[in-house]
């Protein structure tokens, strides 16, 4: 797509929308930087931008004669390919991006993309590590903070870029050709956005919609979803298992993962003795970095060492402190009802547990079957908890108390728990209406936590 000297249309100014202003006009293009918020003026747009890059901007309106112009619009992963304002850009015949594709289109070297309902930052934060220990220049980048944009034309024929992929950016790629990419797993979540299982799959799978046999694709065989996938794939694939063995692939066998090829079956590690995470969740994360990392041509000594040196991303079933015998975790990225209950399969003792937030129109009776035992008391806030405690009474669970706000959660949580017990912030929903995001979630607890007193 030539898009020099043309003006190009950036829609949404988060950091993804930014990043593609400041690569548009790199580029040679035109970028203006459009934001519908009513909240936003041009002269708050106009002071996002870094100081060496130039872009018309327009709040709330654009004006008519600025689209008629346009060669292409991208499209900020928050914007949804469904909204009015993109459906004109449909209709007008625009072409219409996003992110990564704008990234793609300036990438020089390999790619690695990783995508899934739930372990995605983990799995992307050990890779990137895997590949840094091997290849001089690596980028991180996509969904785990650092815009595809911000970097990729920096990349050279000898770089590798490990991009975390959410579904909303999935949705707008056209090009995209990752050297190696990976679906951990696909469990209903962002319905609100996706409209229908079937939507959300379809921007799953995407990630390897351009791939040929030339490339992998790394697939959990244990989700259902993914298996059914590797049918139809068009990529050449690579199974993990967390729960049989494999005759060709990676496997959990006992306390062992393994890796199954035509020479036979090779133990790799111990998963208590060479790995620092927690959970069977981190396990096929494990395993998944070393199909990854072995698919790029790591050597597997060097995938080993990082595995063994590796700790807990933040916000991920984080171990924060013990507080008089009570030991707390930061499980705050687990924003949907899967994830979360990778947060409870994790835990070895009585847990208090704080749940609840922004409704994503999740269903909690998997979450709240999870419990086994393990939850001691349910400690709901936020927009989903009388939909949440319903559920839970609905399968015999009681031990609930409300709080108004996370202050009052975490304070019930600090006098319902006695010494040997823990408290689980795992909320299964999106922090939205209470927090900015997880992180500020998350980094409010930990702060809380290391903040009591020992008595």
């Amino acid at each position: 797509m030539m898009l020099q000297g043309r003006k190009v249309l950036v829609v949404g100014s988060g950091i993804s929308g930014i990043g593609a202003v400041s690569l548009l006009y790199r580029m040679g293009a035109l970028p203006v930087l459009f934001d519908e918020n009513e909240k936003m003026t041009a002269g708050l747009l106009k002071a996002k931008l870094p100081k060496d890059v130039d872009a018309e901007c327009y709040a709330v309106d654009l004006p008519e004669e600025i689209l008629a112009m346009a060669a292409a619009a991208v499209l900020s992963p928050g914007v949804p390919v469904d909204s009015p304002f993109v459906n004109k850009l449909m209709k007008r015949k625009i072409p219409v991006l996003g992110e990564i594709e704008l990234g793609y289109l300036a990438e020089k070297g390999r790619v690695v993309a990783i995508t899934g309902t739930n372990g995605k930052t983990t799995t992307t934060t050990l890779v990137g590590e895997i590949m840094k220990a091997h290849f001089e220049q690596v980028f991180v980048v996509g969904n785990i903070g650092n815009p595809y944009t911000l970097e990729a034309d920096q990349t050279t024929e000898k770089s590798v870029t490990v991009a975390e992929i959410s579904s909303f950016q999935l949705e707008t790629i056209h090009t995209f050709r990752p050297t190696v990419s990976a679906i951990l797993n696909v469990t209903p979540d962002h319905l609100d956005r996706h409209h229908s299982m079937e939507g959300y799959l379809a921007a799953k799978e995407a990630i390897a919609c351009n791939q040929t046999k030339a490339e992998l694709c790394v697939l959990n065989y244990e989700n259902e979803y993914t298996r059914a996938f590797g049918e139809r794939c068009p990529a050449r694939t690579v199974w993990f298992s967390s729960a049989r063995e494999l005759q060709e692939g990676y496997f959990l066998k006992g306390d062992r993962i393994c890796r199954a090829d035509k020479n036979g079956v090779t133990e790799l590690l111990d998963i208590h003795k060479d790995m620092n995470l927690v959970g069977i969740c981190n396990v096929e994360n494990v395993m998944a970095a070393i199909a990854i990392g072995e698919g790029v041509q790591v050597p597997m000594e060097t995938i080993l060492k990082v595995i063994k040196s590796f700790r807990a991303v933040e916000h991920r079933i984080e171990f924060v402190a013990v507080k008089n015998g009570v030991t707390y975790y930061n499980d705050s990225k687990g924003t949907n009802p899967d994830a979360a209950i990778q947060g409870i399969k994790a835990m070895d003792r009585p847990t208090v547990l704080i749940g609840g937030g922004y409704d994503k129109h999740s269903e909690y009776d998997e979450w709240i079957e999870a419990f086994g035992g393990k939850v001691k008391c349910l400690v709901l806030i936020g927009q989903t908890r009388e939909k949440i405690a319903e559920c839970a009474r609905a399968h015999g669970f009681t031990d609930i108390v409300m709080a108004d706000t996370f202050e009052e959660a975490f304070d019930i949580c600090v006098r319902t728990a006695r010494p040997g017990e823990a408290v689980l912030l795992s909320p299964a929903c999106a922090s939205w209406g209470m927090f900015p995001n997880y992180e500020v979630r998350g980094r409010m607890f930990k702060e809380m936590v290391n903040s009591l007193k020992e008595s």
